[in-house]
């Protein structure tokens, strides 16, 4: 029988909380994978097992979103079979038929976890490489860089035979980091910074900032795709859509212009802020990267901090936009991101901005503007939410 086999990552080291994780990944394991079939999903030695129960069960559907599922390091498909010789040396043949017909070079790499299993795991990998040899002559040994790996598990109960598997989605499980509040504009970094706390087992409330008539229908629509991106990893993806433009055009016809980058963004910390607490989160998220832009620099960063009274987490602070480009092709978010459609952090945005921007003058731009506090307060009231889910049928 063909199963899915995935691998613990840092689960394996929680100690005493291990089961609290554990917990939460087979919940999440059942619910993702429930439109797929009828899974038996249990965990044992380290392990994730998830076992068709008829043959009505979509396996590679269930592959396919397992992938995305935190918590697991690695993960593959594989073949149960007796816990003996013949079995297993069967078993790998059968299995691996085809990978083996057309690999080169190969090798056995055998796990003994029951160690009352009468041979070692070097006894088994040499009986079981013989074997595949008398059946597929043409292949070599190669202990260094074999073209196929086979790997035969001994476990409690069964052995399990596979090849090596692939990455996992790593992290820690949905739910266990506690809650978060992400600014998303529809550029490459938001996303991926928002999948990166989501890795970290932290639930995600999207915050994006729109500005009609300056940003329209397909730059909203947009976003909505990369939240749905998000949540297909992320198990969901709430959003609220807040109308901005108010409080860009008082700062644009009040303010200083070389400041009004990071007014803006003070401005957006302090309504993500207002959500965040109304979505009872821990923190804030952003997509920042140090010195990226002008607004991102060290001075501007701390200018944005000064109106924070939560944390305001930045995973993709010491990341170049190439290693963020790879996240994002990973995660399948970077070719909607690079679509020309402009969101609110690229209008208005002035010709020589401050990179070094002085607080006092920031601060005193801010008195300067005393509406606009009650400016956010509305665009806060006015926001829209809406909710994106793993399992939407949408069009990504």
């Amino acid at each position: 029988m063909e199963i899915i086999l995935g691998k613990y990552g840092e689960l394996a080291l929680k100690g005493l909380n291990k089961n609290a994780f554990e917990s939460a990944l087979i919940k999440t394991i059942k619910k993702r994978l429930s439109r797929f079939g009828d899974f038996r999903v249990y965990s044992s030695q380290s392990t994730v097992y998830v076992e068709p129960q008829n043959e009505s069960c979509d396996i590679d559907s269930a592959y396919d979103e397992f992938k995305r599922i935190f918590g697991l390091i690695a993960v593959g498909k594989a073949a149960i079979c007796e816990k003996n010789l013949d079995a297993i040396s069967r078993c790998a043949v059968s299995y691996l038929g085809s990978e083996l017909e057309n690999a080169k070079t190969f090798k056995v790499k055998s796990k003994r976890a029951d160690k009352k299993f009468p041979m070692t795991s070097m006894e088994l990998s040499a009986e079981v490489g013989a074997y595949i040899l008398d059946n597929y002559p043409h292949l070599k040994v190669d202990v260094e860089e074999p073209e196929l790996e086979v790997i035969c598990e001994v476990r409690d109960s069964v052995a399990v035979v596979h090849a090596s598997q692939e990455r996992g989605a790593g992290g820690i499980p949905n739910g266990t980091g506690g809650r978060v509040a992400c600014m998303l504009s529809g550029g490459i970094d938001s996303p991926v910074a928002a999948w990166m706390m989501a890795r970290r087992g932290c639930e995600i409330v999207g915050v994006h900032f729109m500005s009609p008539p300056y940003t329209g229908e397909g730059a909203l629509y947009k976003v909505e795709r990369l939240a749905g991106k998000v949540a297909r990893w992320s198990n969901r993806f709430p959003i609220y859509e807040v109308p901005f433009t108010d409080c860009q055009v008082m700062i644009r016809d009040n303010a200083p212009e070389d400041l009004f980058t990071i007014l803006m963004r003070r401005s957006m910390l302090r309504i993500t802020q207002m959500i965040a607490e109304k979505e009872e989160c821990g923190a804030v998220v952003t997509g920042e990267s140090l010195g990226q832009v002008a607004s991102q620099t060290l001075k501007a960063i701390q200018c944005t901090d000064d109106v924070a009274h939560m944390p305001v987490f930045r995973p993709l602070i010491g990341n170049d936009k190439i290693e963020i480009t790879e996240i994002a092709r990973r995660i399948d978010t970077f070719d909607i991101s690079i679509e020309p459609y402009e969101d609110c952090c690229t209008i208005f945005t002035p010709k020589h901005p401050r990179t070094r921007p002085a607080l006092d003058l920031v601060i005193k731009a801010e008195e300067e503007m005393p509406a606009l506090k009650e400016l956010e307060k509305a665009a806060f009231e006015a926001s829209i939410f809406k909710m994106f889910r793993f399992d939407d049928e949408v069009s990504l």
